[in-house]
């Protein structure tokens, strides 16, 4: 790491990513991000890259990457091994379907058991709660 490059402490470098610092020191322990040397005993100073790593890391997790998935992307970034990330991309694209899937049906059941509730409106049992207990 070149000193000109070394220009954000964790707290700019968690500023410039509206990320907290316990969650950079987090990334590091998992593996995900280096943990720079301290010059001479100074602070440890992140350079752009940690930035672009960090700002990758952040992109990856709103679009559903777990950590272990991020890491995997992360160990095939140098560029040749783009069909490997396809294919992770391709795995979380149908795990994301499956989960929307699963949510259609959960709307289904709930929207039943909301119209069943104002059908009973004399019932001294609340239908939704009676199927419940039946489910």
């Amino acid at each position: 790491m070149t000193v000109n490059n070394a220009k954000f402490t964790i707290g700019s470098l968690a500023k410039a990513t509206g990320v907290n610092v316990e969650t950079i020191r987090f990334y590091q322990r998992k593996g995900l991000m280096a943990e720079p040397d301290r010059m001479q005993g100074a602070i440890r100073r992140y350079t752009d890259d940690d930035l672009a790593r960090l700002q990758f890391i952040k992109a990856a997790q709103r679009i559903g990457f777990s950590l272990d998935e991020v890491a995997e992307l992360l160990e095939l970034d140098e560029g040749t091994h783009c069909s490997e990330a396809r294919s992770i991309a391709e795995q979380k694209l149908r795990d994301v379907r499956q989960r929307i899937a699963d949510l259609r049906g959960i709307e289904a059941a709930l929207d039943q058991l909301v119209a069943n509730c104002g059908e009973a409106a004399d019932n001294v049992k609340c239908p939704l709660i009676e199927s419940l207990y039946r489910r």
